[in-house]
């Protein structure tokens, strides 16, 4: 069994995550608050990445950065400290992770590590200002850090479009806004957080060994096509 850690295992896409490896590898988990599950593979630690000291783990194969932020405002109602709060939460808290367990994860197997972006830093969205700065901090990261740790560990990052998780619930809060947010892509869907967990599953494992810095849409068309 390999052994995985992941950053913000208990809602969204880092539970969806969680549960999918949970039944073939070692799942470490730091969140702030619990996962409502227990299972011979999990072990938790409550912890705030941001302010909090970091467990010490002895084995690590891959790491998974989950935390992320909405924080949809126009540019004149955000404050610093939005940008700020934004900027921390999505570029620092991985960059201390990164410089925790990178010592440890060099000497994991195959070892890799996966970061979050998001559709907004690529394709312009009114409102997106300050998540859409803090996310091309994470794929300037996953670019330098890609060619920095070669090639010993791998990094990539994933960039979904909105996915349907406790975080975007006040987006997706009754089934006229879902159809709507379905209109919106050309495909004529959005993200379930099962769906980003299996791309996760694929650029974790070995099939994916020729694969480093690179992010990866998942967007349903709504960034590479226009109809």
């Amino acid at each position: 069994m390999n052994k995985i850690l992941i950053i913000g295992g208990s809602k969204g896409i880092g539970s969806a995550i969680l549960l999918q490896q949970l039944e073939s590898q070692i799942v470490y988990n730091i969140s702030r608050t619990v996962p409502d599950i227990s299972h011979p593979n999990l072990i938790n630690f409550q912890a705030d990445v941001l302010h909090d000291e970091l467990p010490e783990i002895e084995d690590i194969d891959t790491l998974i950065y989950c935390p992320g932020s909405i924080n949809l405002k126009p540019i004149l109602s955000l404050s610093i400290a939005d940008f700020r709060d934004d900027f921390e939460i999505n570029v620092i808290g991985a960059v201390r992770v990164i410089q925790k367990y990178l010592p440890v994860l060099k000497r994991g197997n195959n070892p890799s590590i996966v970061l979050f972006s998001t559709v907004a830093a690529k394709l312009g969205m009114p409102f997106h200002a300050s998540i859409a700065t803090a996310k091309a901090g994470v794929e300037g990261l996953v670019k330098s850090l890609g060619a920095e740790l070669a090639p010993v560990v791998r990094i990539n990052a994933i960039a979904p479009t909105i996915t349907e998780t406790s975080l975007s619930a006040s987006i997706l809060r009754n089934d006229r806004m879902k159809e709507n947010m379905r209109d919106r892509h050309p495909m004529k869907n959005y993200l379930k957080a099962d769906e980003v967990a299996q791309l996760t599953d694929y650029l974790i494992s070995e099939k994916a060994a020729s694969i480093s810095g690179q992010v990866f849409q998942m967007d349903y068309g709504l960034v590479s096509f226009k109809l």
